[in-house]
Parts: structure tokens; sequence; C-alpha cells
């Protein structure tokens, strides 16, 4: 962890590797975190591994630049969670947000954090980078949040969350998709983005059963060009009714 020379800012980074025990488990070999990042190995079933990452101070702040790298070797299983929504705050200029997962050859990897929420005033930059191995495993749910309930009872309305997401299976690109929300991004809150909602999420997956087609409502389901891929998006006025539309159209 180092600050900014000038300002308050941050520079942090989380890493993760996981690699098979040779008993039938997951060993964490490095499981390591500073500034904002602490990260805890809790008890699980079966033979795969389940890590909880836990903000250990308010990030990111406007200047932050953060970091989390996440590497399954080959037949590792991992299931990522956070013990808290991750919420973008205002400062100087915008924060930086880079996710890093790698997934080798018959490796599973869960990654269901809480929601990323972007507080009134404040502009997050995520990237997230995702490398799969032919034959690796994905189930990957991102959920975005604009605004706190109390910015919106204030007045204060949203924050912008600019993100971008890039998946190579194989090392062939099977999804690429970029969206800038909130105050100041074009049409983020016309018919043809958001429509008056406040919440959109996905969920990925990749060798595992593929969401359920959706019946009704703000959601879509594809199927992407990679081998058992397919990707389901939905929106809803606020985090907890978009958690139950992915929970719900889950595969079996």
């Amino acid at each position: 962890m180092t600050a900014v020379p000038g300002t308050a800012a941050l520079t942090a980074a989380a890493r993760v590797l996981a690699e098979p025990d040779g008993r039938g488990g997951t060993a964490l070999p490095v499981l390591a975190g500073g500034g904002p990042f602490a990260l805890r190995r809790t008890l699980g079933e079966g033979p795969g591994a389940h890590v909880v990452l836990i903000g250990s101070m308010a990030a990111p702040l406007g200047g932050d630049r953060l970091a989390v790298r996440v590497e399954l070797r080959p037949g590792a299983v991992l299931r990522l969670t956070s013990a808290a929504a991750t919420v973008s705050l205002p400062g100087p200029g915008p924060a930086h947000y880079e996710q890093e997962l790698t997934v080798g050859a018959d490796a599973e990897l869960d990654w269901s954090p809480e929601p990323v929420i972007a507080a009134a005033g404040s502009h997050l930059v995520l990237r997230t980078r995702i490398e799969l191995a032919a034959g690796a495993r994905l189930r990957y749910r991102e959920e975005q949040v604009l605004g706190r309930l109390h910015d919106w009872t204030r007045g204060g309305g949203p924050g912008r969350l600019t993100s971008r997401l890039t998946v190579r299976q194989a090392g062939q690109v099977i999804l690429d998709q970029q969206t800038d929300l909130g105050p100041g991004a074009p049409g983020w809150d016309g018919p043809a983005c958001l429509g008056g909602h406040r919440a959109v999420g996905q969920l990925l997956t990749v060798g595992l059963p593929a969401p359920t087609a959706p019946a009704a409502g703000d959601a879509a389901l594809m199927a992407l060009p990679g081998h058992g891929a397919a990707l389901l998006t939905a929106l809803a006025p606020d985090g907890l009714q978009l958690r139950r539309a992915l929970a719900g159209r889950q595969g079996s």
C-alpha cells in the first residue's frame, strides 16, 4: 500500500492464489491484502476454498487506485465473496479499480461479491479482465447500484460508474463490453439504457449450467461465442430486486 504524493489517495492491491492441495481440496499459498483489503478463508463445503474479501477502511475514494488479482491453477476450486458492498466515494478525480481473474484448466471460480455502489459525487472506473483456460469453469456475478438510498432521498442522486468487462476463453475474446452510467455519461438514464432503473447486474456462466431464460421483466439471456458460455443481464429499481432477479434465474 502506498499513498499518492500530494493527495490522500491510495494505491493498494490484494492477491489470491489457489491450487490443488494434493488431497482432493484446494490450498491458498497466497492470500495477501493491503490498504482497504483484508482476506479471510472461511469454512466451506466440498473440495473448494472459500475466501471473503473484507473492507478494512472506506474505499475507493476518488483518486484511489485499487486492484484485486485472483489466480486459480489447474484443478483448483474457489468461491470468492465479500462481507459488504463496495461503495465508491467522492474525491479528487475518479477512483480506479482493477480486477484480474485467471482460471486454469479444469479449475472453477465462483465470483459472487456484494454490489458496487456509486455514491453521490463519486466516479469509479472499474476494469475487469478474466482469462479462462480451455476447460475452465466460471460463475461470475456482477451487481452495480447507482446511489445510496439517502443519496436519493436527500436529492443528491447517484455517482458515476464506468465499467468494462473483458473475458477470454482459450485466448479468444468471448465478451468485451463497456458501460458508462451516472451523471456526465451520455443518455445513461434514457429508454435505451437504464430507463429509470437504478441497478444493473449480470450473471456469466462458462462450463456450468446456464441461467434460465427470463419469462418477463427487464432482463435478457444471451449465448456467447465461447464454449458453454451464457450471459444473463438484468435491470431493477434497486439492489435488492436486482439480487432477486439474478438469484431466481440461475441454472440448476
